[in-house]
């Protein structure tokens, strides 16, 4: 259970929280490289931290992200004409490239010389795993891009699909780091493998993993273990990346799932979802896992939606919920949606009326990483983590070993 005002503390991320200067610290995913697929192209409106900015690929292919708004009389530049690499406001001409410079102030006599003095709002980006990185703090702390396997993968290596969900991005993280929900949530009443049918037979039997927690230089590493045959024990560890990744277990040599939840606002984030084998291309098979919808939902043409949504309480089939799955709801990341969008009577769950118990370990762990970086940092220390990149370059495990062998043993299989 946690105080309203350490709740307040993770959840609340607009311009002026302490979360929103952490946040900042940190390279975070703006959105994805193809939403703006060519030079010169349409800009779109990009939402970060509660902040309203608008991306555009100029004519040499860079990308800016800037105000969304002209100083002039504050129009909306999504308006504006992509053209000689800046964007145009079409209210009155002023033009900007992608530092945010006024480089043409044609409606005042003396443009030429006061347009020097002119500029907006502009974050440095980065191109890398299929996504926009943006980095939005001081200039001055800006921190080396982490050594991220999923920003490193070859384009054929990886998918990578993006989701606005409607709920905060603290409590959409929350499910990442939980073990216990997978054996209920995701399971199915009739029997049927799910996905890896060997590992559900783990997550049936044993629904109460004991779990080993260890902090680390990236984050927090998440280790489940449960009964397995033959007095084995089978191992998920999951890795939390500090602040907002989490590498979902998974054998070595089959594909892995990242989570990356990036907040829109208090009340909105960005999933992003991403699938990606390290040793080859995506098969046929993979493509098919993605295709069938289990992974990755089905979405609304020409948006970030989710087909079964909220609105349509997520397509819920009651017949489906009696004899085949445990909710009847397809897809995973919609079953999780329709818990942590609903944690309460708004989108923002209220921690202080919370009952944990042990299998809540990994939340706890994630929370007091979180609570000691958010708080440290409005104390004046700066987040250790943006000063050592090649931390970040883990990977998470699922196997089945012998009893004898030890956390430290199974951890380091991975590397």
């Amino acid at each position: 259970m946690l105080t309203r005002e350490d709740n307040d503390l993770l959840v609340r991320v607009e311009l002026g929280q302490p979360m929103n200067a952490l946040l900042r610290r940190f390279w975070v995913p703006a959105f994805l490289q193809s939403e703006l697929p060519e030079p010169d192209g349409p800009p779109i409106r990009v939402k970060l931290l509660g902040e309203p900015l608008l991306a555009f690929r100029d004519s040499n292919g860079k990308v800016g992200l800037i105000d969304r708004y002209c100083p002039h009389r504050r129009a909306s530049l999504f308006w504006g004409r992509n053209e000689d690499c800046g964007l145009r406001c079409v209210y009155h001409g002023w033009k900007f490239d992608i530092t945010g410079q006024c480089v043409d102030l044609p409606n005042a006599t003396n443009g030429d010389r006061i347009k020097s003095k002119v500029s907006i709002t502009s974050y440095p980006t980065m191109e890398k795993g299929g996504i926009v990185w943006a980095y939005m703090g001081p200039p001055e702390l800006k921190p080396v891009f982490p050594d991220l396997e999923i920003a490193s993968l070859p384009a054929d290596h990886r998918y990578v699909q993006k989701m606005i969900i409607p709920t905060n991005w603290f409590q959409s993280m929350e499910g990442d780091v939980d073990s216990s929900h997978v054996s209920f949530l995701h399971n199915r009443v009739d029997n049927a493998a799910l996905l890896n049918g060997r590992l559900n037979d783990y997550l049936r039997s044993d629904t109460a993993p004991q779990w080993i927690i260890e902090d680390t230089d990236y984050g927090v590493s998440l280790a489940a273990r449960r009964r397995a045959e033959d007095g084995n024990l089978n191992w998920r560890i999951n890795r939390w990346l500090m602040p907002f990744i989490t590498l979902v277990a998974s054998p070595l040599n089959l594909p892995f799932i990242a989570n990356i939840r990036m907040p829109v606002d208090d009340e909105n984030t960005i999933h992003y979802r991403i699938y990606a084998r390290r040793d080859q291309p995506l098969t046929e098979e993979d493509w098919a896992i993605i295709r069938s919808g289990d992974l990755f939902p089905e979405m609304i043409p020409g948006s970030f939606q989710t087909k079964a949504n909220v609105s349509n309480d997520y397509l819920i089939d009651r017949d489906e919920q009696r004899n085949r799955t445990f909710t009847g709801i397809k897809s995973i990341p919609v079953q999780d949606y329709a818990v942590t969008c609903e944690q309460g009577d708004s989108p923002i769950a209220d921690r202080s009326l919370e009952r944990l118990v042990d299998s809540d370990r990994a939340i706890v762990a994630v929370r007091r990483r979180m609570l000691a970086a958010v708080k440290g940092l409005r104390d004046g220390v700066e987040p250790n983590e943006i000063r050592r990149p090649e931390a970040f370059k883990v990977a998470p495990i699922d196997t089945t070993e012998p009893e004898a062998k030890s956390y430290e043993e199974i951890s380091s299989m991975a590397f």
